[in-house]
């Protein structure tokens, strides 16, 4: 198992006294602590938040050994070309330690306006999603892109004049890209159709992936052994190799003294940093909240599952106090079970 720290790129925004220089403190930090990863979110003007790549960039400068990721970047808001080249510079700035968590992005409201306004069709994001993923893999690995989508139509595009030394490309090749999958965040499907979704999901998993990440059904581990079963089924058919494969989990959690006192805490955080979704999605389904054995708890049924990373959101404003209680009374027994 692996634990990361998600920064909170939100938090500056919304708590009076902590800003950018706390978030960057935040994750060198749990660098200090013995994280394996650290994490910035997304969001245009849905949950407005400080831009991930640039939190990135300035995290890599500041930290040494830690993985560099997004939880999750919504990638088929922005264009591919583009991405591909911040993203190749920022892994390069880091030594090559970033992972892109990609999204195509959730079915709330304000994400609908935000595709909107910038000219792009919603329900059709799932094609926007794999024509930009399939572009970033090739620039990443090849070079070069060749693409004649519905939304992106490229012929040998590159970041090569001819008169550079090579095409420039990440120093990863490519960094690995952890496709988000998160099928029953709406809430109960009909069973055609979440068969449908999981088999379509699968397939873009294994398609453009090194990982699945998925998030908010944190009562129901089974959820992900079905998951990953489908994912097995997916890459046998497809004739891949999920050897190398991460499956990482995004929990928020509360440590307190109590439950009581952990769950009031809990429940004024995310109802400030997700304004809207907190209101349709049920809170004991972002993740535990109580004292350190009870997270303890949560985090074996989820290793049982088959999660490999999890990535640790710390649902207080007391980002600081959480995260040493998480590495000094959690973390230690975890270690020693892995």
């Amino acid at each position: 198992m692996q634990f990361g720290v998600n920064l909170n790129n939100r938090e500056p925004l919304i708590a009076s006294g902590y800003g950018l220089a706390d978030l960057l403190n935040l994750g060198v930090m749990a660098e200090e602590l013995g994280f394996d990863s650290i994490w910035v979110g997304d969001s245009l003007f849905s949950k407005p938040r400080f831009e991930p790549l640039a939190l990135m960039s300035a995290l890599s400068q500041r930290t040494t050994r830690v993985k560099l990721g997004t939880a999750c970047l919504v990638t088929s808001t922005r264009n591919p070309l583009y991405l591909a080249l911040e993203w190749a510079t920022m892994d390069r700035l880091s030594g090559g330690r970033s992972i892109l968590g990609a999204c195509m992005g959730n079915p709330e409201e304000g994400v609908r306006r935000e595709f909107e306004a910038l000219g792009l069709d919603f329900e059709d994001r799932a094609t926007i999603f794999d024509e930009g993923l399939s572009v970033l893999r090739q620039l990443w690995t090849k070079g070069r892109a060749d693409l004649d989508g519905k939304y992106y139509k490229y012929k040998d595009v590159s970041f090569f004049s001819g008169t550079e030394m090579a095409p420039l490309t990440p120093l990863q090749s490519p960094p690995p890209m952890w496709v988000v999958s998160n099928i029953r965040l709406t809430g109960q499907l009909e069973p055609k159709v979440a068969e449908r979704r999981m088999r379509r999901a699968c397939e873009r998993i294994i398609r453009h992936g090194d990982g699945w990440m998925t998030c908010c059904r944190a009562q129901h581990p089974e959820e992900v052994v079905e998951q990953l079963q489908a994912l097995r089924s997916t890459a046998a058919a497809m004739n891949r190799d999920l050897s190398h494969f991460t499956v990482s989990y995004q929990v928020t959690m509360n440590i307190g003294d109590s439950a009581d006192a952990a769950r009031q805490a809990f429940g004024q955080y995310i109802s400030s940093y997700y304004p809207e979704l907190s209101k349709s999605v049920d809170l004991s389904n972002w993740g535990p909240v109580g004292t350190p054995d009870t997270i303890i708890e949560w985090f074996r049924r989820f290793r049982e599952a088959g999660v490999d990373h999890f990535v640790c959101r710390f649902g207080d404003l007391a980002q600081f106090t959480q995260v040493s209680r998480f590495a000094a009374e959690i973390l230690p027994a975890l270690r020693a079970e892995s």
